[in-house]
């Protein structure tokens, strides 16, 4: 039986990063790190394989030679039980792996609605974070003209945008009334609409499908009005749910959402077993609420903190809440989301108040690559404290947005923007008589009341 200090199960975001920052942290303790897959994929560069990037093969992170830099061991397996009493990790090549500390970070899988007929008809793919399945899928749709595309979250605008750009004709199909409808208020969503229409993507919203039918193959989708739209594949872009299976099979609670239970250190029930990214339990920043949110900044973050409290706790290096933090470009356009929006501030029973203002990104406006630029501020009428914002703009607005959540995790007020100190350049940044975070700031001001 081999043995190891620290054993980590996935080789994705949260996996990589729990295991070299807890190596920095308790450098003479052993870590070894289990993983199913040969080559690990970067998951938010997915999308962009069937253009941009070109295959899969340009989407690799090297956490072959990460973990080999750090002195961690892998091995090409999967853990199929946990027992828990003797912390013993048992392989499916009947190996077994004793550990002190455990780390769950088994990540997600694509939701695939069994109520949906015709789901397993051939040419009917998932968005999986797998590369084998990712050629053998991109292999098949290159001989697909028509594609449909069911969900319109992040993942299915940047697929619907990238395979339009290797001349498909595509439909994206989203059953909310706009695109994005979760992430973003409808002031955002239907500009993002308005640009992908411009590219040349068909968009149906507000409409559900119904079933996915053809014989052996994909040949079209009857929506919920009973029109039948033809195609040769459809991509299911539905969201994904928590791979929670090995954890569940072992004792460890799961919520009903199927999300491992963890505490501020990433603690499961049992102190000796944590849990990281996808599959651990998230609660919102703001409302404290458990929100089903899936990102790699945010298994990286929780991962540090797990990384840094395996055998000895901090006070001060917990994880007090997600901050959903989105990105996403559209050619030249960008749009971001920090925290709440305006929707979920007000149906939470929030007292809001909104600062808009929409200028230009560079100064003067005359510049080559000058964008315009979009900020919404939704700020806490009473305390001034800014709970979440969106943007749009030039490419730029990545950075505004994780300047945004920076503000928000740190429960920065309507005073502190007011009197921030910025720097600006012609070539880099808005004006700053003009600079749109502060000019939203200031529109909000006026509503707030300080006290």
């Amino acid at each position: 039986m081999k043995k190891t200090d620290v054993l980590v199960i996935g080789s994705s975001v949260a996996g990589l990063v729990v295991a070299t920052t807890g190596k920095k942290v308790y450098s003479d303790k052993e870590f070894m790190v289990v993983t199913m897959q040969p080559k690990t994929l970067i998951p938010c560069g997915i999308p962009y394989i069937f253009s941009t990037v070109g295959t899969t093969n340009n989407n690799i992170l090297p956490v072959e030679k990460m973990f080999d830099t750090a002195g961690i061991n892998v091995k090409y397996d999967e853990v199929i039980a946990i027992d828990r009493e003797n912390k013993i990790a048992k392989l499916r090549k009947r190996e077994e792996i004793s550990y002190d500390k455990l780390i769950l970070g088994t990540g997600s899988i694509p939701y695939k609605p069994e109520w949906l007929i015709g789901v397993d008809l051939e040419n009917v793919f998932t968005v999986e974070k797998n590369k084998v399945y990712l050629d053998e899928m991109q292999s098949k749709l290159t001989n697909c003209k028509k594609i449909i595309i069911i969900g319109a979250g992040f993942i299915g605008i940047e697929i619907s945008d990238e395979l339009k750009k290797a001349n498909k004709e595509v439909t994206l199909i989203e059953k909310l009334p706009h695109i994005l409808g979760l992430a973003f208020d409808e002031d955002i969503s239907v500009r993002v609409e308005e640009i992908l229409k411009d590219r040349g993507v068909e968009i149906l919203t507000g409409i559900g499908v119904k079933e996915i039918i053809g014989d052996k193959n994909v040949e079209g989708v009857i929506l919920e009005n009973r029109k039948t739209i033809d195609a040769d594949a459809v991509i299911l872009s539905m969201g994904y749910k928590p791979n929670s299976k090995l954890a569940a099979q072992a004792g460890l609670p799961v919520s009903k959402k199927g999300f491992i239970k963890v505490d501020e250190y990433m603690r499961t029930e049992d102190p000796n077993i944590f849990a990281v990214g996808d599959c651990a339990e998230k609660r919102d920043f703001v409302t404290r609420k458990p929100i089903p949110i899936m990102l790699a900044s945010t298994a990286s973050a929780e991962a540090r903190i797990c990384g840094m409290n395996l055998f000895k706790l901090s006070a001060i290096k917990t994880f007090s809440g997600t901050i959903s933090i989105f990105v996403t470009a559209l050619g030249s356009t960008a749009f971001g989301v920090a925290g709440i929006t305006e929707t979920i501030a007000r149906k939470e029973g929030f007292d809001i108040v909104i600062g808009i203002f929409e200028g230009i990104d560079r100064h003067p406006g005359k510049i080559k690559d000058a964008h315009k630029q979009y900020v919404k501020l939704i700020v806490q009428k009473e305390s001034g404290i800014i709970l979440g914002g969106e943007v749009y703009g030039g490419l730029s607005i990545g950075e505004l947005t994780n300047t945004i959540g920076i503000i928000i995790q740190n429960r920065m007020d309507i005073n502190s923007l007011l009197t921030l100190q910025i720097g600006t350049h012609p070539l880099l940044t808005a004006s700053p008589v003009g600079y749109p975070l502060l000019k939203a700031t200031e529109n909000a001001s006026s509503k707030v009341i300080l006290i």
